[in-house]
């Protein structure tokens, strides 16, 4: 049975053509329908070149507005009413499709996403959720990575249970080791927020290992990692510019040593394994968690292959039921509202 994805395409910086090579694909190989959303006109002159007389699951729906990567959020969301991303959330809203994808403006798709499919009951705030490679080869999940610049202790509480929650259902690890990213692994290192933190990770009924740094995001000793969304954020773009850099330095230090043929030949096959390794449109866009659908948000700067694994990864947390299984994570704890209406409402940054 396919599952319907909607994708927003006119997200990313070079809109349409990667969301719809990237969604050709992906209906190629994947037991998805995707639903475009965009200017019908342009999408379906796009599709006639591409496809030809292929007979593919697509479907276009006509939205008239798009949301620029530079337009504030709030503004955006509340007079664009026909944007892509507002008419690709309804879809989710009404069940129509089991999730959606965007390239465009993080804040927009924050913002339109809690506005449209609301949180969850227990969510005080969402988290985005980014998949980071390891030395290991077990993935390791980042959050928050940009929707909350300031957090509470209790923000960290919920972002360690959604993880944990996305580590198993998703990623398929048994019982994910759950750390606190800190300046140092004692309990006593820290700021005032790991500090009040810390206990309150500990008490949940999940492997918490205590607090971790920085190093751990690599070497596969956690599953998954909890922080602000400011270090988060800072934390990802940093290590996305250390993987171009060790993939630019190693290309050009293969070219001046490798100099016989056989040899080239293999240094290639493994420098484009090692490259797969750290290019982030292997990952496929970063989750939004505690929203009451399923919404993965990716780089403004994806090409298809990233908007095919971001359907990808829509595919398989519609699949596993993630939202379902945190919903009902939340449900059987107590919970008291902390966050006020109307700090719930609105993003706090992006990650674009």
């Amino acid at each position: 049975m396919l599952i319907d994805i909607a994708l927003d395409a006119v997200g990313c910086d070079k809109a349409p053509e990667p969301e719809v090579r990237g969604a050709i694909r992906a209906c190629r190989e994947l037991p998805v329908r995707v639903h475009l959303i965009g200017p019908e006109p342009e999408l379906r002159d796009l599709l006639d070149d591409y496809l030809q007389d292929e007979d593919l699951p697509m479907v276009i729906h006509h939205a008239s507005e798009r949301i620029g990567m530079g337009e504030k959020a709030a503004h955006a969301v509340r007079s664009k009413r026909d944007s892509s991303m507002r008419v690709g959330l309804k879809l989710v809203h009404e069940r129509k499709v089991s999730g959606f994808v965007t390239a465009g403006n993080t804040g927009a798709a924050m913002a339109t996403a809690k506005m449209v499919l609301g949180a969850l009951p227990g969510v005080d705030r969402p988290a985005l959720a980014a998949v980071m490679p390891t030395s290991k080869g077990n993935p390791c999940v980042l959050l928050d990575v940009g929707a909350n610049v300031d957090c509470k202790a209790y923000n960290l509480e919920q972002f360690a249970v959604m993880g944990e929650m996305y580590s198993r259902s998703v990623l398929k690890i048994r019982q994910p080791r759950v750390g606190l990213l800190s300046i140092g692994e004692e309990e006593t290192k820290g700021n005032e927020l790991t500090h009040e933190a810390f206990p309150l990770l500990k008490a949940l009924p999940i492997h918490f290992i205590g607090n971790v740094e920085g190093r751990d995001i690599f070497n596969g000793n956690a599953d998954v990692i909890v922080c602000d969304g400011f270090v988060g954020n800072v934390a990802l773009k940093t290590s996305e510019g250390i993987g171009r850099f060790v993939r630019d330095a190693l290309r050009e230090s293969l070219k001046s040593t490798v100099t016989a043929q056989v040899g080239a030949l293999l240094s290639r096959r493994a420098f484009n394994n090692f490259r797969r390794r750290l290019d982030y449109t292997e990952y496929g866009g970063a989750p939004l968690l505690g929203v009451r659908g399923v919404c993965i948000i990716g780089h403004g700067s994806s090409n298809d292959n990233a908007i095919y694994n971001g359907i990808r990864v829509a595919h398989e947390f519609a699949r596993a039921g993630t939202n379902q299984r945190i919903e009902q994570e939340f449900a059987g704890r107590p919970h008291r509202r902390h966050a006020a209406p109307e700090d719930v409402a609105q993003p706090d940054a992006t990650v674009q």
